[in-house]
């Protein structure tokens, strides 16, 4: 029996998202039960679900070519050909808004993610090392926080030059502080319990008590903050495109698309679609967050 279970027990790279699993999946199954419990929690799910949906069956449930121009058509009021009208350029605003999605929801991911990762494992050795390696991540993150978001992030943008790439490196750039803090405050209360000191007293490595004692145990408020920033991710990206910074014609990106309805404020149905679009996943994000935050939390349940 004892050697079946060493060889069940995972090990290497693959140890540390079999434990997390091990760890967050009862209280997922508790969330599911309880999102469908809870209205406003369940319908924030099911916003995020469809709208998956359609991002990934775009290409079959757009009725034209999101590239496709026909400058008869243009500016045209929503009709039953094109059921939110068209563009500036006569390209079918729907399948446009649809395609949308396989750039807006991927990036929004991403980018915070990525901020996670990065600021997230910085804050985990920050607040178990402690010491000079403490001070520095921290100094460099009340820098970087003592900018508005918006400006910074801009600033960056127009160093590096337009492109959803350097809007990623920018988004993240800004970001990863606030993901730092989280979990170094985590840490630092996580690494006083009895748990970390008896694995310290029997001499394990500084990694093995962070991987197997301390990320499972400060990873939730982590993974709230995540949930309820994807929804201001999406609106910074979005920003970012509609000042000129972020997707360059002619990707159907949300915020360049309210870009253009901008500029042809006459036709509100192009900005409408896109803006509504974003409204959508904002909410459903923040509703999802907000509901796991209760399940994660057992003291407001």
């Amino acid at each position: 029996m004892a050697s079946t279970t060493a060889l069940a027990e995972p090990s290497g790279l693959l140890a540390v998202p079999m434990r997390l699993i091990r760890s967050f999946g009862p209280k997922l199954c508790a969330f599911l039960a309880d999102a469908y419990a809870n209205k406003i929690t369940f319908a924030g799910l099911m916003i995020i679900v469809v709208w998956t949906g359609l991002a990934i069956s775009a290409p079959v449930l757009a009725p034209y070519d999101p590239l496709y121009v026909d400058v008869d058509s243009r500016l045209s009021p929503p009709s039953r050909d094109h059921l939110f009208g068209t563009d500036e350029l006569g390209r079918d605003v729907l399948s446009r808004v649809l395609h949308g999605s396989r750039i807006s929801l991927p990036m929004c991911v991403l980018t915070i993610s990525m901020a996670l990762l990065i600021g997230g494992g910085l804050g985990v050795f920050a607040g178990f090392i402690g010491g000079w390696f403490d001070e520095l991540v921290m100094r460099v993150g009340d820098v970087v926080l003592a900018f508005p978001t918006v400006i910074l992030a801009m600033a960056i943008v127009a160093a590096l030059g337009s492109g959803l790439i350097n809007v990623l490196i920018a988004i993240v750039a800004v970001w990863w502080p606030r993901y730092a803090r989280v979990m170094r405050g985590q840490v630092l209360m996580v690494r006083e319990n009895l748990y970390i000191m008896a694995a310290r007293s029997v001499g394990l490595p500084s990694s093995r008590i962070i991987l197997r004692h301390v990320l499972p145990n400060c990873f939730a408020p982590a993974l709230v903050q995540f949930t309820m920033d994807l929804g201001t991710g999406l609106v910074l990206l979005a920003g970012l495109s509609f000042i000129g910074l972020g997707a360059l014609p002619p990707n159907p990106e949300w915020g360049a698309m309210i870009r253009m309805g901008h500029t042809y404020f006459s036709s509100w149905w192009i900005a409408t679609a896109a803006g509504l679009a974003i409204t959508s996943v904002v909410l459903g994000f923040t509703l999802l967050g907000d509901g796991l935050r209760d399940i994660l939390d057992p003291r407001l349940r």
